[in-house]
């Protein structure tokens, strides 16, 4: 894969993780081979993982590490193929429409039927949705965020559109990717998804960092923070992912709490300033009473 900008490809799965890297995203040797393999192998990549542990973002930071587009496309309930591939602009047709006619009641000439209707599906005409951007921009990497959200009906069509990487619209045709996008598709697992779109992905779990991998993480992303801080919040967060959570705090809350934090001009992450932040790591009432029951001073220890 190589940008419109001249970006050449990452030749190893060492490139790929320092140019990541260089986009403020550090991955792990498993993530980092997954990323590199999908793109070598043109398969798309299936990423399951508690929600906040940098599923979306890995994809984001492929994008800008390769120089390619970035394309996302969030699942939800009742999603469909127009909603994600394309749909016309009526207002602009009408709008034609009423020139063509003007126009013609100017000159005293009718328009001919044929080609009225040919110009009303012009290209100009078409709304591109983002599975119909993906396949016009290349090269690209199109998110398809949280997969696990959508109707099975949906998994059907993502995967015929994946697998031809080309898609048919009656009125102008096939429409082909000049190179296959590079795929991401994410999930939190609300429910399984069907065997037929995985077997065709390569698969990765995305785990919590690890402690020292958690430190490194935040003072990349926020370097404002100071050392002690970082090495606080990573701490007192992985302790929390012990205790039996509705929503165990991912990476995501940690750089939201470790921000909370610097805004109050704390340089650490005293028992106080914990209790007084909890609702910028922790989302239900259960977790942060479940927090203060085990105690906080006792989550924010060294």
């Amino acid at each position: 894969m190589t940008s419109a900008g001249g970006t050449a490809p990452p030749a190893t799965v060492a490139q790929l993780a320092q140019a990541l890297a260089g986009q403020g995203y550090l991955a792990d040797e498993g993530l980092a081979t997954a990323g590199y393999l999908a793109m070598r192998l043109g398969r798309p990549l299936f990423l399951e993982g508690d929600a906040g542990v940098g599923k979306t973002a890995f994809a984001q930071a492929l994008a800008a590490a390769t120089g390619a587009h970035f394309v996302r496309l969030q699942c939800y309930e009742g999603l469909d193929a127009t909603q994600a591939l394309y749909d016309w602009d009526f207002p602009r047709q009408l709008l034609h429409l009423r020139a063509v006619e003007a126009a013609a009641s100017a000159s005293g000439a009718a328009p001919e039927h044929a080609a009225l209707e040919a110009s009303l599906y012009d290209r100009r005409f078409l709304i591109a949705r983002p599975l119909l951007q993906a396949l016009e921009h290349s090269p690209c990497v199109l998110l398809v965020d949280e997969i696990d959200r959508a109707d099975d009906e949906f998994e059907a069509f993502l995967l015929e559109v994946l697998s031809d990487a080309a898609i048919t619209i009656p009125e102008l045709g096939r429409i082909a990717a000049a190179s296959p996008p590079v795929a991401v598709l994410t999930s939190n697992r609300t429910r399984e998804v069907h065997d037929a779109l995985k077997r065709r992905c390569l698969y990765h779990w995305v785990e919590h960092p690890s402690f020292e991998r958690e430190v490194q993480i935040l003072r990349a992303r926020l370097p404002e923070i100071t050392q002690r801080l970082a090495v606080d919040v990573a701490r007192a967060a992985a302790r929390m992912r012990e205790l039996d959570l509705i929503k165990p705090p991912g990476v995501a809350e940690s750089l939201d709490w470790a921000s909370a934090v610097a805004a109050l001009g704390a340089s650490e992450l005293d028992p106080d300033v914990a209790a007084a932040t909890l609702g910028a790591v922790l989302k239900y009432r259960e977790d942060a009473d479940r927090v203060r029951t085990t105690g906080v001073a006792t989550l924010v220890g060294a």
